[in-house]
């Protein structure tokens, strides 16, 4: 049962990309819509399969960015959550600087690292954390304020110290949050690092961009944006797999519900 609901739950956005692929080639055949303004997927094909070797060369660097903004990131989230969580006076200062933070366009932002960090990966990654350390923060915050308070106050009358208080009840209670968070934050990680590739660099997918915009070859430039996205899905599915190594509690009981429905 759960196997054809899967497939059942596969097969409509695979109709859907069908059906839209097949659109964006009527259009483009039958003339509806010119060719320098909207390039064939024929050609976007014929165009990433000519580049291939180049797009993984870029790519290359753009994931070494992202992971590494993204590494930092998550330890980020970690330190600033417990401390948040862990000191009251801390949460009042710090939370409302957090939501302001998110409120500055990355792409304001972006020139300015460029110009203290240099044109090395520096400002990239610095970009990257800006951009992916605050929904696992707040998850996380969320996770740890939110757990049980019955469960914790049994905890200390045991004699439990606060890193079994954490160990135990907080962190387990955190986790589902946490990986939503981080599965937002992944696909922020390589669209942080193309738009701080855009201002300046040598390599990296934002370079390519921009290269192959000014040239108009606008097959590449959708030829990248494909594979940006194929990646950032990637990520995405590399974390519900981890999710369901760090949480198998929550996927059996899920599996349990589907066999009862």
């Amino acid at each position: 049962m759960k196997k054809s609901a899967n497939i059942s739950n596969n097969i409509y956005p695979a109709l859907l990309l069908a059906t839209l692929f097949v659109a964006w080639y009527l259009a483009t055949a039958t003339g509806l819509v010119p060719g320098f303004m909207l390039p064939s997927p024929l050609d976007v094909l014929r165009a990433f399969i000519d580049s291939f070797s180049e797009l993984m060369r870029h790519a290359r660097v753009t994931l070494t960015e992202a992971f590494t903004g993204l590494g930092l990131s998550i330890i980020l989230a970690f330190v600033i959550a417990l401390l948040m969580d862990r000191f009251e006076g801390l949460y009042k200062a710090l939370h409302p600087l957090l939501v302001i933070s998110q409120t500055i366009p990355t792409v304001a932002i972006a020139p300015l690292l460029v110009l203290w960090l240099g044109y090395d990966m520096a400002p990239k990654i610095a970009l990257v954390v800006l951009t992916c350390f605050f929904p696992m923060t707040i998850s996380l915050l969320g996770g740890f304020k939110g757990s049980d308070l019955d469960a914790i106050n049994l905890m200390r009358a045991m004699g439990a110290k606060k890193w079994q208080i954490y160990r135990y009840i907080k962190l387990p209670n955190a986790l589902p949050g946490f990986f939503s968070g981080l599965r937002i934050s992944v696909s922020y990680a390589i669209v942080g690092a193309v738009i701080a590739e855009w201002l300046g660099g040598n390599s990296g997918l934002g370079v390519y961009m921009t290269r192959v915009r000014k040239s108009y070859a606008f097959d590449k430039m959708f030829a990248v944006i494909f594979l940006i996205a194929f990646l950032s899905l990637f990520l995405m599915k590399g974390v519900e797999l981890l999710e369901k190594r760090a949480m198998p509690w929550v996927f059996t009981t899920r599996e349990e519900e589907w066999q009862e429905n």
